[in-house]
């Protein structure tokens, strides 16, 4: 059985990023102030999932459209050509490394855009290499030309991504799967404190909206996950001794039971429960949801939860990195303080005239954490952990900067 990771990021022109190469983990932690970005690079990660399952005018215009999802280099600048690329590691039994980009253009006058180039390659073990390489027809054309294997000029339409369709070929399923099933997750405690409309409960929406459908089937499907889920949860809240999904109606809402030294236990439904409390049991579903995601993103998990808990959470997250990859970002140096986070799981994101860039951990940094001199924690509150020299860093990864590294697969 293959382990999927990913490798690199990059980022050109994307919301607050210029140009940037992040490479991972697992599980990864990117530590940065309120305002650095942190938000910006998640969201890459649910633009390139949602971009595999829904037109991309509708990503786009979910977020804004063009004008707010490209990085601007003034604010009256009309905003220049954006891309992401991907490399993933093991991406299944066959397929040793993938590649993925696409660069996207603005069309002037109006707020239309069209896909400029999109570039897929895997690389399979027996050293043979699958590509399609798609590029702008010309300019009179409303279509733009893919060439896929040995079969050349099929035409797409300028303004869709050729991924989600040649994902159905077997062999572009994989890294199409891969990318889709990536996801963010932002609990909103409110979301999980009103009644909820029931799904097939497979996967969390990223707020936790549906968190009374997935624990349902989690409960159904899944009795260790239930159990563990249980147990977890009963440890880092006082007195809780279970939660269940309960229908009203044609509604979902929780039920938390917990244990007042009565004879019965004091049942409570969601919406009088803390919101530490809800957002503990957001994180733990998203872990544990029955259409495990390829990649995990967990936004600030320290928000509005009691420095006891953080640890039992951070268990949790290295235990599901056993089987998905984990990201999580964090300005909170409580969330560093568990001794099994090493330099390789630390990223730093800082903002400076506009622009966000992640970077690894500075050599005296890296060091302090080796010799355990201090923890990664202690470093953050300190001051001390301090990204390498943006110089030193550009130098290192200038050459990587290139979304179609031309003659390069890797």
């Amino acid at each position: 059985m293959s382990n999927p990771k990913l490798r690199k990021l990059k980022l050109h022109r994307f919301r607050s990023f210029e140009k940037d190469v992040v490479e991972f983990d697992n599980p990864t932690f990117l530590v940065g102030q309120n305002g650095s970005g942190k938000s910006n690079f998640a969201d890459a990660f649910a633009f390139l999932a949602e971009a595999m399952s829904s037109p991309l005018q509708a990503v786009l215009e979910h977020r804004g459209g063009f004008p707010a999802v490209g990085h601007r280099s003034s604010a009256r600048g009309r905003p220049s050509n954006l891309g992401l690329a991907v490399t993933i590691d093991n991406l299944d039994s066959d397929t040793v490394l993938a590649n993925y980009a696409f660069e996207l253009r603005a069309l002037r006058g109006s707020y239309g855009f069209e896909v400029v180039r999109e570039r897929c390659t895997l690389e399979r073990t027996d050293g043979q290499i699958d590509l399609f390489d798609r590029h702008l027809a010309p300019k009179e054309s409303k279509m733009s030309r893919l060439t896929l294997g040995d079969v050349s000029d099929l035409v797409m339409d300028r303004s869709a991504l050729a991924l989600p369709i040649v994902g159905g070929d077997a062999r572009f399923k994989s890294i199409s799967r891969f990318l889709s099933e990536m996801r963010v997750c932002r609990i909103e405690p409110t979301a999980l404190r009103g009644m909820q409309d029931p799904d097939g409960g497979l996967r969390l929406h990223s707020d936790g909206s549906n968190a009374a459908s997935v624990l349902r089937e989690i409960q159904r499907e899944s009795r260790d996950d239930w159990k563990l889920i249980r147990e977890v949860l009963e440890s880092i809240v006082p007195g809780t001794i279970g939660v269940q999904p309960k229908k009203h109606g044609n509604k979902l809402t929780l039920e938390f039971k917990q244990d007042w030294a009565k004879k019965e236990p004091v049942r409570f439904e969601a919406s009088n429960m803390s919101d530490g409390t809800l957002r503990i049991l957001g994180l733990l579903t998203a872990v544990f949801q029955p259409q495990k995601p390829s990649l995990l993103v967990i936004e600030e998990p320290e928000a509005t939860m009691h420095q006891g808990a953080l640890g039992s959470i951070l268990d949790v997250l290295r235990h599901a990195a056993r089987f998905m990859q984990v990201v999580v970002t964090t300005h909170s140096p409580d969330v560093l303080d568990a001794k099994w986070i090493e330099d390789r799981h630390l990223r730093i994101a800082t903002w400076s005239k506009g622009v966000t860039r992640v970077n690894v951990i500075s050599q005296a940094s890296r060091q302090a954490l080796c010799d355990h001199l201090m923890g990664a924690g202690e470093l953050l509150r300190s001051n001390a952990l301090t990204p390498m020299s943006e110089d030193l860093f550009d130098d290192e990864i200038k050459y990587q900067y290139e979304l179609f590294p031309e003659g390069n697969a890797h």
